[in-house]
């Protein structure tokens, strides 16, 4: 997520190591602390393509009843989520494309942020400044990966932060055709009594608000051919009771995808979502789940656990892609198998 402090400076990080090697280093310094690990399949006769099977490929609830400030860090999680740390391999899909990904120090945004810069990307990635830590990690994948990395940190909630996001990350990265608004804030209320107008306007600002200032700022900057990438949400199909407010960003969401990408089809800008199912990120340990539904997050799918972060990469790269030319104010679902989109 992102976040500004008027004294926190913006850094701009900027690396060029070959991507075999990045990879190979980031699996060194990531090898003891990734969380989620991939159960190998069972042997196949050579030459057979090698698969797991979905439902034990990552951990099952009941998971350990733990709680952070808002917004959490996923470094700090039992079971860690897996963003595709040691797992994604590139093959240049997304070469010299300039990509801004909000939300990108965790979940989505981070796995969004690995994937790309492994696919060739330069990638610069907004966060709020107490997730610095997780944003450092993030910074130094990307620049293993060979690319150019800009962190920019600061909140989302201003108006005035937004439009200088916008801003450094196209003098960063030297343009942008990629822009991924992801970054969201969830917190869970048994009743609409209990949401504060400060909550509410809080939530508001962030997955909704700060959405429509990044877009307006990087739309004159967009050439034809770039993409604008929406964090939707299974919430906008099928709405828990204790997410009355977040909820219905998420189907906001949803909408101005499908609206923006009929008035920007003229221009050859394309416009998509991404809606996820139960995903394993620190929104859940921040206030974004009830502690019994945190322990048991993810139970109620037909594969009886939550997704990880780097199980909707590939959607993101897919996307953004240009071979994916065809695909605009479309809405990608990953629910585990509870069906919408």
């Amino acid at each position: 997520m992102s976040d500004e402090d008027n004294g926190s400076s913006r850094r701009q990080v900027m690396g060029a190591v070959g991507v075999g090697v990045g990879i190979a280093a980031a699996a060194a310094a990531l090898a003891g602390r990734a969380g989620a690990q991939t159960t190998p399949a069972a042997p196949l006769p050579d030459g057979a393509p090698k698969i797991s099977d979905p439902r034990d490929k990552y951990p099952k609830p009941p998971f350990k009843q733990q709680r952070q400030p808002w917004p959490g860090l996923a470094s700090k999680m039992d079971p860690k989520p897996d963003h595709g740390e040691l797992s994604y391999k590139g093959t240049g899909r997304l070469m010299g494309r300039k990509a801004l990904i909000t939300g990108g120090d965790s979940g989505m945004g981070r796995a969004a942020a690995i994937a790309y810069a492994r696919e060739g990307a330069d990638v610069a990635i907004n966060y709020y400044p107490t997730e610095e830590p997780d944003a450092r990690e993030v910074i130094d994948l990307i620049r293993q990966a060979g690319r150019k990395a800009v962190a920019i940190p600061g909140d989302l909630r201003d108006a005035a932060f937004c439009r200088r996001l916008v801003a450094d990350a196209i003098k960063g990265l030297g343009g942008l055709d990629i822009l991924v608004s992801n970054a969201g804030r969830q917190q869970a209320h048994a009743s609409i009594l209990d949401i504060s107008d400060e909550d509410f306007d809080a939530t508001m600002k962030t997955n909704i608000y700060a959405p429509f200032w990044i877009i307006k700022a990087a739309l004159p900057h967009l050439p034809a051919g770039s993409v604008i990438i929406g964090t939707t949400s299974e919430q906008a199909y099928d709405p828990s009771e204790d997410l009355y407010d977040y909820a219905q960003t998420k189907a906001a969401t949803m909408n101005y995808v499908k609206s923006l990408a009929k008035q920007l089809a003229p221009k050859g800008i394309r416009v998509c979502g991404v809606a996820p199912g139960p995903i394993w990120t620190p929104l859940q340990i921040s206030g974004g789940a009830s502690p019994q539904k945190q322990m048991t997050f993810g139970s109620d799918t037909p594969g009886k656990r939550p997704g990880q972060p780097v199980e909707l990469a590939g959607i993101y790269v897919r996307l953004a892609e240009d071979d994916g030319s065809y695909t605009t104010g479309n809405i990608y679902g990953a629910g585990g198998g509870k069906g919408q989109p």
